[in-house]
């Protein structure tokens, strides 16, 4: 003899979501390696960055690179070949960063491009979710910081 018990009545699932089609971002570059050199004003709230980032095409070719950067100011960008820098054109909206490489990259041939930037988080327009959060000092121990959160 089985017996079933049921606490409550029970609902059916919600599987709408499951005829809703969510893209991703198409997937262009593998981050292989980053490199950072950091600097922080506190009294500015700005971060001094200076950034290695090796990449290569993840699948197809590539001739371009895109990131996120919002509130930066650009000083420089470069691609390293050798130990040597040698300076890429890129457009930047405030918003996001597109860089223009020197040639074509094919799957599996490595990249590594140089940044020169200045964060100014606190100065950016935004409203809701595209919020950017940022590093403050730490007043009880002034050689720790406290990463308030960041959402891209």
């Amino acid at each position: 003899m089985n017996h079933f018990l049921l606490a409550q009545p029970g609902q059916p699932a919600d599987t709408s979501w499951k005829k809703q089609y969510r893209e991703t971002t198409t997937k262009i570059n593998d981050l292989v390696h980053t490199k950072l050199d950091t600097k922080f004003d506190f009294s500015k709230s700005y971060m001094y960055g200076k950034a290695w980032i090796t990449l290569q095409p993840h699948f197809y070719p590539t001739d371009s690179l895109r990131l996120d950067a919002k509130g930066m100011d650009i000083h420089k960008i470069a691609i390293v070949k050798n130990g040597k820098e040698s300076p890429l054109k890129y457009d930047y909206d405030n918003w996001q960063l597109n860089i223009h490489l020197d040639k074509t990259y094919k799957g599996g041939e490595q990249y590594t491009v140089f940044i020169d930037y200045t964060s100014k988080p606190n100065e950016v327009k935004v409203k809701g979710s595209a919020a950017i959060g940022f590093v403050k000092p730490n007043y009880l121990n002034p050689d720790l910081m406290i990463v308030i959160g960041s959402m891209t």
